[in-house]
């Protein structure tokens, strides 16, 4: 079966989406371990839509571990972001969708990112903007990786957020096993030692993904540590 763009999408049509991207530089673990955790943000907690991708009001999601992009794609694919056919190009030289994305060519694309640790900082920004403005309303969302944790732009980043009280910022760590020398106490800890809300879940769970994203965090940014399977 063809998808369009008139098609509505379930997650069942992810793996066909994710199947249609070809190529020597895919980064297929890095994509794939974020399938999940995409898929229900987007489906189910983000409020944002093709219709309202330039709304001031809009959600934010920025994609920190942009080394991977393809889970990324198929899930902008499903929810009309982009022509599913476009999927079919991904990685050539002509094409929108580069091995890192780029937010001047991808509809609903926030940043270009790929060169790790630079999301949160970015979310942090982002956040604070949209309090300066009064729009308290609007939630922001990073994804970075447990291997992208060895950033240090990633601790200052945390560390500021949990004592400016971020409440609308939500962090998202894909725990595939792949930092360098892992967390003693697990990854959460390292968020709720700087003041953040944080929760571990089975990052394939949906309905526990759902829970854990939705969960209140009163006065405190919000982090969802999603496990995964080992990288290798």
């Amino acid at each position: 079966m063809t998808l369009t763009t008139a098609d509505a999408c379930t997650a069942t049509d992810l793996a066909h989406l994710m199947s249609r991207m070809t190529g020597a530089e895919k980064h297929g673990p890095a994509a794939s371990s974020t399938l999940d955790a995409l898929w229900v943000l987007y489906d189910r907690v983000l409020r944002i839509t093709p219709d309202t991708a330039d709304a001031q009001d809009r959600d934010r999601f920025l994609l920190s571990k942009g080394h991977g992009p393809m889970a990324y794609y198929a899930v902008l694919a499903a929810k009309g972001f982009l022509d599913p056919a476009v999927l079919d190009t991904f990685g050539r030289y002509d094409s929108p969708l580069g091995h890192h994305p780029d937010r001047t060519l991808i509809p609903g694309v926030e940043i270009g990112s790929g060169s790790l640790g630079h999301g949160l900082p970015l979310g942090v920004g982002t956040a604070l903007g949209l309090r300066a403005q009064g729009l308290t309303d609007p939630a922001v969302w990073v994804l970075i990786g447990d291997a992208e944790l060895d950033e240090g732009s990633n601790h200052e980043a945390l560390a500021y957020a949990g004592a400016a009280g971020l409440d609308r910022l939500h962090t998202i760590v894909i725990d595939n096993q792949s930092a360098t020398h892992g967390w003693t106490g697990g990854i959460a800890s390292r968020f709720t030692a700087a003041g953040w809300s944080a929760v571990t879940v089975d990052g394939r769970d949906h309905d526990a993904l759902l829970e854990a994203y939705t969960r209140p965090h009163p006065d405190r940014p919000h982090a969802v540590v999603a496990v995964v399977e080992p990288k290798n």
